[in-house]
């Protein structure tokens, strides 16, 4: 046995499987055929991320620094605050427009400090009809196992609160801030009584966790969200429209006898830039053209993969 840095004891598996219990291994070809809807191929699920990023977050806090800035580097790093604002100002706007073009309900994964510094812009999501899922305070606090369970729950707490608060219903889904999680966060979102949680991008379907009713991990593919591609990889706006439409042709051609999730992230601040907004644009066009596209958000994708199972 090992100790970490925070001063847990490491617990690891023998035999098949992980080093954790939250979920059972399972390879794709040992799988009983998942069938969606209306013999759909493909479930699509859009991920609009709205985030408010703190310009000066409390001491402790831990930030992605993949995005720029590096907590403590330099304060006040108005730089990164304000290309972040950008979607909120006006990024988020354009890709509303490009999402109502086509028919799209997205899942909107929106953390506290948004939700209660820009209630305006939940509310033009819920007028859509879209999915508001969890997502934490803000783009600076993510979860970690530096955390005590009292304040990762009061974290969670905090975060679906914030949500209801604007949306009358306590949401279903939850986003971690950057794929951020504890060791006990999976289980903490199912004492929540969270549906889903969309943390692991492992798979192309559904698959339920050792929690609660039970806890559904919903895909998440970040290969080809758009930060991953263009803000951290530097690949070009027209190379992101084609790795998203190749990643779609491909699991909507693969899709039988079994269906899959396509996952598209968006985050207004990257996507809805005057030089990218086109390419998005197009992206969507060309995935809602093809047939046999059960177009929807994760809450419906889990709630169907719960029932149907």
């Amino acid at each position: 046995m090992s100790e970490r840095r925070t001063g847990q004891t490491a617990r690891y598996r023998e035999g098949a499987g992980y080093d954790h219990d939250h979920f059972p291994y399972s390879a794709l070809p040992q799988r009983q055929p998942l069938k969606w809807p209306d013999g759909a191929r493909v479930a699509f699920c859009v991920y609009l991320y709205l985030e408010y990023l703190e310009l000066d977050p409390p001491a402790g806090t831990v930030r992605d620094p993949r995005y720029g800035g590096a907590l403590g580097s330099h304060f006040p790093d108005y730089l990164n605050y304000s290309h972040r604002e950008y979607g909120n100002r006006i990024g988020v706007f354009r890709v509303l427009d490009a999402l109502d073009r086509h028919g799209i309900r997205a899942t909107v994964a929106a953390n506290a400090m948004l939700c209660e510094r820009y209630p305006s812009l939940i509310e033009e999501c819920t007028r859509r009809g879209f999915e508001i899922a969890a997502h934490g305070i803000s783009a600076t606090q993510m979860i970690t196992s530096r955390m005590s369970e009292e304040e990762e729950r009061s974290v969670i707490e905090r975060s679906l609160g914030a949500v209801a608060a604007l949306t009358g219903e306590r949401p279903q889904g939850w986003f971690g801030q950057d794929f951020s999680e504890s060791e006990r966060t999976p289980r903490l979102l199912a004492e929540a009584g969270l549906s889903y949680v969309a943390d692991w991008p492992n798979d192309d379907q559904p698959y339920a966790m050792n929690y609660g009713r039970p806890l559904i991990s919903m895909p998440n593919q970040a290969e080809w969200d758009d930060t991953q591609l263009m803000a951290i990889r530097r690949v070009s706006p027209p190379r992101w429209r084609d790795v998203i439409v190749d990643a779609f042709d491909y699991l909507h051609e693969e899709a039988s006898p079994s269906g899959s999730v396509f996952t598209l992230g968006i985050h207004p601040w990257l996507a809805g830039q005057a030089h990218r907004i086109r390419y998005l644009d197009e992206a969507l066009a060309r995935i809602v053209e093809r047939d046999r596209v059960w177009q929807t958000t994760a809450g419906e994708v889990a709630d169907w993969y719960r029932a149907n199972r």
